[in-house]
């Protein structure tokens, strides 16, 4: 098979010749470390991964200093020691603001040519990935925090439904645009829960939030294309909600925060197909090789029966994580992920939980 053949088999919950392999994001210190100063589409096809996640191209307007930087959509950006980006301040402060704003172009020429360089290179061989957006996570970067949007969910939530539409507004063409230039995958990266739980209570997520979740996921179906949603955190007390949304995939189901891969798949793998969920808090950074080993081994053994298993890490192979635990993932996913599985191992790894004495 070919990994694009492999991604979407495991999407829609049947069993490829092995375990696809993929990330939503490596970030550049890692890929440098095993690599030098390579692409990551030249690291993709070097470590035969079975899929690439292409983000929008988003320019920066102006250079506040060496770190700091205004984006498109006037957010100020703060660049980190890793080189990751966070954002400061947002550029709407209330009804005025929003009245007089303008969301960027979506059909810029600039904003699809990181996909369209993957698709040049990969279509038909390695799933692309388009990662976007709902509206969650844009509504507090324009508002310039996340307090700000959960005081209006109170205090003004119309003003929170024009925010919102007007972010959809650019996310729907901008879906739609990624779908024609030859995406295989949609996905939104908008993060709902820590740890503990849900950031919103679920009558503010049925509210504010899944409906353009459902609306993401239409526009995937429009073009026959499968729909993953990536959200960190704990999230059983929305789980039946985003199934029912009509998500094909969810990642990266944090073992930290609860999300035991087992008991998802018990519940959901006969609707969704699972991504995930090596950690990347403790075992990825700190752990051993062999603590690799035994993550995907437990993992493999709770979530890829049947199918529908996307081996991955429980956020991102981020900074922090080792490289070299990152080339154990690697090498166990390819020793242990062959259908059919081996029975043996499954018996033995399915009733593990590794993360227990990383949650000490």
């Amino acid at each position: 098979m070919t990994g694009r053949e492999r991604f979407l088999t495991a999407l829609s919950r049947q069993e490829p010749d092995r375990i696809p392999v993929w990330e939503l994001i490596i970030d550049r210190p890692v890929i440098e470390a095993l690599e030098g100063d390579i692409s990551k589409e030249d690291f993709t096809e070097r470590y035969d991964l079975d899929g690439i996640t292409v983000f929008q191209d988003m320019r920066r307007v102006r250079d506040l200093d060496a770190q700091t930087y205004e984006d498109e959509w006037g957010i100020i950006w703060r660049v980190g020691a890793a080189g990751i980006a966070y954002p400061l301040e947002g550029p709407i402060k209330g009804e005025k603001d929003l009245d007089s704003f303008q969301h960027p172009d979506p059909d810029a020429e600039h904003r699809l040519e990181s996909l369209q360089r993957a698709v040049s290179r990969f279509k038909g061989e390695r799933v692309i990935v388009f990662l976007a957006h709902e509206t969650f996570e844009f509504s507090h970067y324009l508002l310039g925090g996340m307090d700000k949007l959960f005081l209006a969910y109170i205090e003004n939530p119309h003003f929170v439904e024009r925010l919102s539409e007007v972010i959809w507004g650019y996310n729907a063409r901008l879906f739609k645009n990624a779908a024609e230039a030859g995406a295989d995958v949609l996905l939104t990266g908008d993060d709902y829960a820590g740890r503990l739980g849900t950031l919103m209570s679920p009558a503010h997520f049925r509210r504010f939030v899944l409906p353009y979740l459902e609306r993401a996921v239409d526009v995937a179906k429009s073009f026959g294309l499968p729909f993953i949603k990536h959200t960190d955190g704990n999230l059983w007390g929305v789980m039946d909600d985003i199934v029912v949304s009509g998500i094909s995939g969810l990642c990266p189901l944090e073992p930290i925060a609860h999300m035991d891969i087992g008991e998802v798949k018990r519940r959901y793998g006969d609707r969704i197909c699972l991504a995930g969920n090596i950690d990347c808090t403790g075992v990825l950074p700190h752990g051993t090789e062999e603590d690799v080993t035994e993550a995907v081994k437990e993992t493999i053994a709770k979530a890829a029966a049947g199918g529908g298993l996307i081996l991955s890490s429980s956020n991102s192979i981020h900074p922090g994580v080792k490289p070299e635990n990152y080339l154990a993932m690697l090498k166990a996913a390819r020793e242990f992920g062959n259908y059919p599985l081996d029975e043996e191992m499954v018996r033995e790894y399915k009733n593990k939980n590794y993360m227990e004495r990383f949650l000490d």
